[in-house]
């Protein structure tokens, strides 16, 4: 089968193994390009294999016989099922544990891949394959609400306008109206104006120290920086960027001004996928384009300009 395989570089093959784990295989028929797929690039994980953890494809073999031949999105953490954090539900925290795309399984820039049964979910035929590709990183940002409530009257920071940002922006939207992103693409921007949501370039001396909550989703160490002097003291900071960068960052502010801050990753399923199912949360207009697996290198060279939302490919 034909996948992008990473060693220090993205190659295609077109002679790789199908997975023959006993898990369920599933054809993949779109997968997203991340910015922790470009963090790994970098050298994030230190991952060597098969790319990829944003899909959506059809199982084609499951010891589930209800799930063969349905469409399924998959939660990318398969935990060993024995330890205490798997028991209660925990899987991502499973010392043991592997992760779709990042850590010791290969990914969804393949033709097939495998996962268990219990990390499935299907998907109605209201959504389609390019908005169900959305459904893990939009779980993510439903995993904000899952850590921290948040009071109607707060107000809310979103440090960035790339793809988890404009997907935050979507899900927190929905209970809380005084939401500000903070951003540097003035067309990314515009599409949350569109969706009034306060946006700004850059941020002024009276944003400083002023949000109850900040979501920190920019891919790089300014947004750190920016979050802190955002965050009010005995703020909350959300940190949701994957960084490769050996670069050294300045926690002395957050301590000063007492900050909690808060590492969020992956997130629910469930309420992503009713969430696009009855067009709470829109996402067509994030879809930059799709290349097949072929060209590759056009996509990531794509998916790295600012310009751009979400690059999604098709093995």
């Amino acid at each position: 089968m034909k996948v992008l395989y990473f060693e220090q570089k993205i190659t295609l093959k077109d002679d790789y193994p199908q997975p023959k784990s006993g898990e369920a295989l599933v054809r993949v028929r779109l997968a997203g390009i991340c910015g922790t797929d470009l963090e790994m690039i970098r050298g994030y994980m230190d991952y060597t294999g098969v790319l990829g953890h944003e899909f959506v494809g059809v199982v084609e073999k499951s010891n589930n016989y209800d799930l063969v031949g349905k469409r399924v999105v998959g939660e990318i953490n398969a935990g060993c099922g024995r330890c205490t954090y798997c028991s209660s539900g925990l899987e991502r925290h499973c010392p043991q544990r592997t992760v779709l795309g990042i850590y010791k399984r290969d990914g969804a820039f393949a033709q097939y891949l495998s996962l268990p049964e219990k990390n499935l979910h299907t998907i109605p035929d209201s959504i389609s394959d390019e908005e169900a590709v959305f459904i893990e990183p939009l779980a993510a940002a439903f995993e904000i609400e899952e850590q921290i409530r948040i009071q109607e009257n707060q107000k809310i920071a979103i440090v960035g306008d790339g793809r988890l940002a404009q997907l935050i922006v979507r899900v927190l939207k929905i209970k809380n109206k005084n939401i500000t992103c903070f951003g540097r693409h003035q067309n990314k921007l515009h599409m949350l104006q569109k969706m009034q949501i306060a946006a700004k370039m850059g941020i002024s001396k009276d944003d400083e120290h002023t949000f109850d909550v900040v979501v920190e989703a920019t891919g790089n160490e300014s947004g750190f920086s920016d979050a802190i002097k955002l965050a009010k003291p005995r703020g909350t900071i959300i940190l949701k960027s994957t960084l490769a960068s050996k670069g050294n960052l300045d926690f002395a502010p957050a301590i000063i001004n007492e900050i909690t801050m808060v590492g969020s990753r992956c997130g629910p399923f469930r309420p992503a996928i009713e969430a696009l199912a009855s067009g709470v949360v829109k996402v067509n207009d994030m879809v930059s384009a799709v290349y097949p697996i072929e060209e590759f290198e056009k996509a990531f060279e794509e998916a790295k300009k600012p310009t751009n939302i979400k690059i999604l490919l098709r093995p």
